[in-house]
């Protein structure tokens, strides 16, 4: 049992090393695009409306009290013939979000803007069913997609639209920027790590033509792209990664205009965010038991792409290793102890591990430089120094790696729960309408006041590494210290606030049932 475990373990390290090899690969990717693209102009602003295509707008909503307005508000500000667009609320609302809609839509009717309200017989589908739904009610040649906390500016159809410049374009994404960035310290690591994936991520694909996804919102499909790929389905909790890549399979392109934002909410309490990261963890699971095969059998890809579509759909699966990795942690001090041979070989494995840490290092860093870079100067009244920069950078770093590896056990088992095949309903993350002034979450409606029975797991969990660290004190054996304490605050963290944002604040109604059936 001690071979086996110890073989594991090493074996676990190879496998987390050559994910970050992978990293490394994107970011030297990144390096090159820009590079390359260095003199690449973009396309300029439509000027000619009377040229533009015919284009609806998708806004599937289910239960958004706090964010519907100003969605609402937001969209109607966009800049577009109204002879050619179509403004489409996919409304699957059972609460008094739909009366909400009702009272802006009739206003804004009024006004001559081409908004539609819908409601479907049933939420079948969840969101793919919604905007699978709203095309059977339109003709346009062209989709843009918002999800419900998602506030574009007036100009955004005019300067995405120019980047369809050939035919055989299907979608054109956009950045995410954030609306409550700087609120807590929640929202600057969930922003931190947004980051990277939009700035030296989704731009490393897009720039040297590996394979990238619609994030699914702010974003815009070519109508004939959805159609000819199989459409929105609804067998994966992430259909816009699952679409992007049947679209691709079928010889669309997806553009990535990193230099578009779209300003969003980013979760503010901790229950929100695992909410959100169970979807995103699990659903690129299913798509990859879904669509792997189906890369490696189509013809005309090269193996680097497939190679990197791999790593791709299974990023995820990096965090249910590193929990094993840090589970068997443990008994292998007790090993090294009994075994000091042993320990030599891990040792030597453990400094390969130290490469990992430097190639995260340099990607999150490169990632946070470009976000600063690139941050609106309204951002804050006072532009920090270099030196502040880095400090801040080996402050936010290592939290968010302690977070995210206090996340572990909650990731793994969806990441888990995707891989083989179970299903579950697709959860939507609560919205809260924050903003530069965080909201008060305390009364939202959505949330529920009930300690979820995962947080006693949690608290396990962060016993067993902590009684890591003691067994390492007593075997003086110090080279684990690092990781298992980096687990004792990440669990610490992710208990702690998990237990603030259930105990605190006022009790919460239910939300108000006006009589408002499909």
């Amino acid at each position: 049992m001690e071979l086996f475990i110890f073989v594991l373990y090493n074996l676990l390290i190879v496998l987390i090393v050559l994910f970050s090899i992978g990293q490394l690969g994107l970011l030297v990717r990144y390096l090159y695009g820009r590079w390359r693209r260095r003199h690449e102009g973009l396309p300029a602003p439509a000027t000619r409306w009377e040229q533009l295509p015919s284009l609806t707008i998708q806004l599937p909503i289910y239960n958004e009290l706090y964010v519907v307005e100003r969605l609402i508000d937001a969209i109607a500000q966009l800049q577009y013939p109204r002879d050619r667009l179509t403004i489409q609320i996919l409304d699957d609302s059972t609460d008094d979000t739909t009366l909400l809609i009702a009272q802006k839509v009739v206003a804004y009717q009024a006004a001559g803007l081409p908004f539609v309200h819908i409601r479907r017989p049933d939420r079948s589908g969840f969101k793919a069913g919604a905007l699978a739904y709203g095309l059977t009610l339109t003709d346009s040649e062209y989709v843009a997609i918002f999800d419900a906390d998602f506030l574009p500016e007036p100009d955004f159809l005019l300067r995405v639209l120019p980047s369809f410049t050939q035919s055989d374009i299907g979608v054109v994404q956009t950045r995410w920027l954030h609306t409550n960035q700087h609120n807590s310290l929640l929202t600057q690591i969930q922003a931190f790590g947004l980051n990277a994936h939009f700035l030296i991520e989704q731009y490393a694909r897009y720039a040297t033509g590996l394979f990238l996804n619609f994030s699914g919102t702010a974003g815009i499909w070519r109508r004939e792209a959805i159609r000819t790929s199989g459409g929105w389905q609804a067998d994966t909790l992430t259909e816009d990664l699952d679409l992007s890549y049947r679209a691709q399979l079928t010889n669309w392109k997806i553009v990535y205009r990193v230099d578009v934002g779209v300003p969003a909410e980013l979760p503010i309490t901790m229950d929100a965010i695992k909410s959100q990261q169970y979807r995103w963890m699990k659903g690129p699971a299913e798509c990859s038991r879904k669509l792997l095969g189906k890369v490696w059998q189509k013809s005309g890809i090269s193996v680097r792409k497939k190679i990197q579509a791999c790593f791709h759909l299974l990023n995820s699966s990096l965090l249910v290793l590193i929990l094993s990795m840090a589970v068997l942690s443990v008994p292998v001090l007790w090993i090294h102890h009994r075994h000091p041979d042993w320990a030599t070989i891990s040792h030597q494995l453990s400094n390969f591990f130290l490469l990992a840490t430097l190639i995260s290092t340099l990607f999150y860093g490169i990632a946070y430089y470009q976000s600063e870079i690139s941050r609106e100067p309204t951002d804050h009244a006072i532009n920090p120094s270099i030196f502040s920069r880095v400090i801040r950078f080996f402050w936010l770093f290592p939290t968010f790696i302690s977070i995210m590896l206090g996340l572990s056990l909650h990731n793994s088992l969806a990441v888990l729960e995707g891989l083989f095949g179970k299903k579950t309903p697709f959860v939507r993350t609560p919205k809260f309408n924050s903003t530069t002034k965080p909201a008060d979450w305390t009364t939202n409606v959505y949330l529920k006041k009930a300690l979820p029975k995962s947080v006693f797991l949690e608290i396990g969990v962060g016993l067993y590494f902590l009684a890591g660290i003691g067994l390492g004190m007593y075997l003086r054996d110090y080279s684990l210290w690092i990781l298992h304490s980096l687990l004792v605050i990440g669990y610490g963290f992710v208990v702690g606030y998990t237990l603030v944002h259930n105990w605190s604040g006022k009790a919460n109604v239910a939300p108000p049932m006006t009589v408002l059936q499909p």
